[in-house]
């Protein structure tokens, strides 16, 4: 089975080389196809980008609407069986990786597959701060706040013909509206890796402040209104109170 990884960058000249390309490059697992989409970045990115062409097989620098509309485009241009989004400054936590997730597809026979990821400190990724252990998925879960990583979601590329891609009038909450509308409301296939396979860096846009918190709480709800179906009355406040528990689960890793 060939994997696509899409990494969407802009200005990501601090991170891209020494994290998201090597952690791409280094996986044991030979069929891999990686894009990458610039949105036209103003400082050294794109120079980096060149430097290691060799290592990505598909590389689009072009002016976007935002960091959906830009994998988006990745989607339309993968060739392979099945889609994984590797954001610009966040790495796979080894190079068996790729080889896990698409067992998992090979002895499932599923249309998904998701797992497990730390949070880590953005300069020392050595140091976790939060463990978001994801559990295994049961019908209607979303209702009770639960989502998959988005950065540990696996899918068919045949699932984004048949459903969509993300939801460009989003900001936020487009990756939750993907999987809410792929899993739940469609009721895809998926499996569970009962492993850490990211390490994300903290400090996403949601959870930025209060404002940015309330924000995001407002997009999720525009992701069930989009898809005509209404979650539960605790949904929306349950959704950022499941993070509490992770920020006491230290694995070693």
């Amino acid at each position: 089975m060939k994997v696509s990884i899409i990494t969407v960058v802009y200005n990501s000249e601090n991170f891209i080389v020494k994290d998201a390309i090597n952690s791409v490059r280094s996986q044991d697992y030979q069929d891999i196809e990686y894009i990458v989409i610039d949105g036209a970045s103003t400082n050294g990115t794109l120079e980096i980008l060149k430097e290691n062409q060799d290592s990505i097989d598909i590389l689009v620098s072009e002016p976007d609407k935002g960091i959906y509309d830009a994998i988006n485009k990745g989607i339309n241009l993968a060739t392979g069986d099945i889609i994984g989004i590797l954001n610009s400054d966040d790495m796979y936590l080894n190079d068996k990786v790729i080889s896990r997730v698409v067992e998992e597809f090979k002895t499932k026979n599923v249309d998904s597959t998701y797992a497990d990821l730390v949070y880590v400190d953005p300069v020392n990724t050595d140091i976790i701060e939060r463990h978001w252990i994801s559990g295994e998925y049961k019908e209607n879960l979303f209702k009770s706040g639960w989502m998959p990583p988005h950065p540990t979601f696996f899918v068919k590329k045949e699932i984004y013909k048949k459903y969509g891609v993300f939801n460009t009038e989003l900001r936020s909450a487009a990756d939750y509206e993907l999987m809410l509308r792929f899993i739940h409301v469609n009721k895809i296939s998926i499996s569970y890796i009962p492993e850490i396979i990211v390490k994300m860096r903290s400090g996403g846009y949601s959870g930025q402040s209060l404002s940015h918190r309330l924000f995001a709480n407002r997009e999720d709800r525009r992701a069930w209104e989009i898809n005509n179906v209404k979650p539960s009355f605790f949904t929306l406040f349950l959704k950022p109170l499941r993070k509490i528990p992770q920020y006491f689960k230290k694995p070693t890793i």
